[in-house]
């Protein structure tokens, strides 16, 4: 005997490794939990005999042992881990759910967005692969929280599926190479990437290189991307401010950088997290010879070479 577990999440879908049994089996029954409307569809007699007879397919819901007989599962779904995640959601922001999650609003949870996002960050530079995967939910977690928040909005809510259905949209339409079959101006990842913006800048009617810049970002990424964008724009280089102030500096250096193809904010975060680890590797030194406070000369004595 055969037994086809139908998955909870796909209803009465069938996988496909079912599909010879089915059509060679002597009988088709439906156990418990199969929807009694898809019956008819596999031309099921109805609810499983105790002992069904050899040859017969025997459809459940039910993922319990079944010894001596041809067990059939249903493959989860791609992304239906996201499913549980929007739903444990939705039961803390709903009544009788987390009283400090029913609290929180978008300006609230700004600073968790922007917690998590650089935390994320500092989990790839380290290449910690659980570290990274913990950080990913973490940001998942906000935007699913937000779109719970957004769907409460009394004017012009959306939620979670609205976001992904934009999403969607949008990496559809960005991509015809992939979607539509074709797109002569992409022939490898660069034009494709000069390509997203133009999709990007006629999609959303923009008047300028630099609209949609977010101005909020750290300078040095700030700096980087106005130089990308404008760049693209065709700026010539000359443009690009000059002057012997601190500001206009950082700028130039940072042009330098990104005209070379380098990621300047990436560059400054390696050195800066190289010169926090010296620091410490000396201030471990001092506290080892018993140090209370270190002195310049001290500092030059145990720092690392």
């Amino acid at each position: 005997m055969t037994v086809v577990v139908l998955g909870e999440r796909l209803g009465a879908v069938l996988p496909a490794a079912a599909l010879p049994a089915l059509r060679t089996a002597t009988a088709v029954y439906a156990g418990e939990g199969v929807p009694v409307e898809s019956w008819s569809a596999y031309g099921v007699d109805g609810a499983a005999p105790e002992v069904p007879e050899d040859g017969a397919v025997v459809l459940t819901t039910s993922a319990s042992a079944y010894p001596g007989c041809t067990v059939i599962t249903t493959p989860e779904p791609l992304g239906a881990g996201l499913l549980d995640a929007a739903a444990v959601m939705h039961r803390l922001r709903s009544p009788g759910g987390c009283p400090w999650d029913a609290e929180q609003d978008h300006d609230s949870l700004r600073q968790y967005l922007v917690e998590e996002t650089f935390e994320l960050l500092e989990a790839i530079e380290d290449g910690d692969r659980a570290a990274m995967r913990e950080e990913l939910g973490d940001v998942l977690l906000q935007v699913l929280f937000h779109a719970r928040v957004a769907a409460e909005h009394a004017e012009d809510p959306f939620d979670i599926d609205a976001v992904a259905a934009e999403l969607v949209a949008k990496l559809v339409g960005r991509h015809p190479h992939v979607f539509e079959g074709h797109d002569p101006a992409v022939h490898d990842a660069t034009s494709q990437e000069h390509r997203w913006e133009e999709l990007k800048q006629a999609e959303k009617r923009r008047e300028s290189s630099v609209d949609g810049v977010a101005l909020g970002q750290p300078a040095v990424a700030l700096a980087a991307k106005l130089v990308q964008r404008t760049g693209r724009a065709g700026l010539p280089v000359d443009l690009l401010p000059e002057g012997d102030d601190t500001g206009t500096t950082l700028f130039a250096v940072t042009a330098l950088a990104r005209l070379a193809g380098e990621d300047p904010e990436t560059e400054l975060r390696q050195v800066c997290r190289q010169f926090a680890a010296r620091v410490r590797d000396a201030e471990a030194k001092a506290r080892a010879e018993g140090l209370e406070s270190v002195t310049a000369e001290d500092w030059r004595r145990f720092w690392p070479s």
